[in-house]
């Protein structure tokens, strides 16, 4: 299918690119052809003025016949002596391959250049022609009138060969073509190798997307098929403290379906942008105190450390802070759950731009060379073990978009069975002097019991 459309993409490049040289090609054909044939006439009309210059105009004798004027005026008939007029013309003809011939008043040739005449018939053209002799040279020609008063004296007619145009304009139209199809095999080449850079980013996003969708259904048919047979059992047996056993196992698989669907929600619209983000001012210092002490519960379970250092002074950013809830709260019960003894230490720095929180655990670690699919949706470095755990590997994923959300950065540094350090830097925002201050203090612990269901609800992520 990539190769395909990898093809269509090269195709149409180069034929989009061929048309364009083609319609160049033809505007500088045209242009160059025109401008010869303007040459052309431009000599031939010149030889025509020089000619009439040198023309010797002398009476001629009439036979007893005399010419009068439109008004009856009697005229001297005139004519133009051959002999002299044209006595030096043959030879600079030959040279600028230009050749005369002269004609009677009455359309007789009475001199030529041509060695052989051509027998061309005689009709005033002083825009220049292009005409073919029966011997097949082609000649461009220009004919005009020569007057004297009212007198027509006779027709001068020069001549110039075609293939001084012809042959250029056949040498242009070869040029143009070799440098056409070396173009089009360059563009060609070329379009081919960029449709496969263009293609690779797509290739990789349907691969993810074929990926994501086989996990997908994967986490979605596992707890289905489960919740069917147990329903199935339940049903079969009539002894009601089985039947409530079973449908508690449902009740907790619904809640991971539950769970799974919220969290591909979340990604999808946050990647979409359907759902706006809010830009409010959240103290960092208050929602980093409250979720370890919601987590603090869950840690000494599992006999381990929560140990925090964070400034007394109020840190606030711009942001969700629902969003920044779920984001520390998954980081935090992922280093809880992912360690088995020791501490987990939570640190807080700020500067004058920006908080940085870090979140350093002892637990199994991560190899190095998963790190750099951490974040992707479904990626777990111990698969069986991270589904076993309940996991269903999003959490990672769902922690990275909502620090892009904030224009923030989140790191992973990790040494295999020393454990994983976790750092969020979200830009900084200056306190408030005012009433807002310590109803922005407030705010999140009103809100705590729901964030306390809400973070006993969140997926705990896909470290594994």
């Amino acid at each position: 299918m990539f190769q395909t459309t990898r093809r269509r993409l090269a195709l149409w490049y180069t034929t989009v690119t061929a048309v364009l040289l083609l319609l160049f090609a033809s505007g500088v054909y045209t242009y160059v052809r025109s401008t010869l044939v303007e040459r052309v006439d431009d000599t031939l009309n010149h030889v025509i003025e020089i000619v009439q210059r040198q023309l010797v105009i002398q009476p001629s004798p009439t036979n007893g016949l005399r010419i009068f004027t439109a008004s009856g005026t009697p005229e001297t008939s005139l004519k133009v002596n051959i002999e002299d007029s044209f006595r030096n013309s043959e030879a600079a003809s030959e040279d600028d391959h230009i050749d005369l011939e002269w004609f009677s008043p009455e359309g007789n040739l009475l001199w030529t250049t041509f060695a052989k005449p051509h027998h061309i018939g005689l009709h005033v053209n002083p825009n220049g022609e292009t005409v073919t002799p029966p011997d097949g040279i082609v000649l461009r020609q220009i004919t005009r009138r020569v007057q004297s008063g009212n007198q027509l004296l006779g027709y001068i007619r020069v001549s110039h060969p075609w293939f001084e145009v012809s042959k250029p304009s056949r040498q242009l139209i070869i040029d143009l073509a070799l440098g056409i199809g070396f173009m089009l095999t360059a563009v060609a080449s070329i379009g081919w190798f960029l449709s496969g850079l263009a293609m690779q980013p797509v290739a990789a996003s349907y691969q993810q997307l074929k990926q994501f969708t086989a996990d997908a259904s994967h986490e979605l048919r596992n707890p289905i098929a489960v919740i069917q047979t147990n329903v199935q059992v339940a049903l079969a047996d009539p002894d009601e403290q089985f039947q409530r056993s079973q449908l508690e196992v449902i009740e907790r698989l619904t809640r991971r379906l539950g769970r799974l669907v919220d969290d591909l929600l979340f990604l999808a619209r946050q990647e979409s942008g359907l759902v706006p983000i809010r830009r409010d001012r959240t103290n960092l210092t208050t929602l980093l105190k409250n979720i370890i002490e919601e987590q603090q519960a869950v840690a000494q379970d599992k006999s381990l450390t929560l140990s925090a250092q964070i400034p007394n002074t109020d840190l606030c950013v711009q942001g969700d802070h629902d969003q920044l809830i779920r984001l520390f709260t998954n980081l935090i019960a992922n280093a809880i759950q992912y360690t088995s003894t020791g501490e987990i230490s939570i640190t807080c720095e700020a500067s004058a731009s920006q908080i940085t929180t870090s979140i350093q655990d002892t637990g199994i670690g991560i190899p190095a060379h998963d790190l750099t699919r951490i974040f992707d949706r479904f990626y777990r470095v111990d698969p069986a073990r991270s589904r076993s755990a309940g996991g269903s590997g999003l959490g990672l994923a769902i922690a990275k978009i909502i620090t892009d959300n904030h224009q923030g950065q989140l790191t992973l540094t990790s040494n295999l069975g020393k454990g994983t350090c976790a750092t969020v830097i979200l830009p900084a925002k200056s306190s408030a002097k005012s009433p807002a201050k310590s109803q922005a203090k407030e705010t999140p612990q009103k809100e705590t019991p729901d964030h306390n269901s809400a973070a006993k609800a969140l997926p705990v992520n896909n470290k594994l």
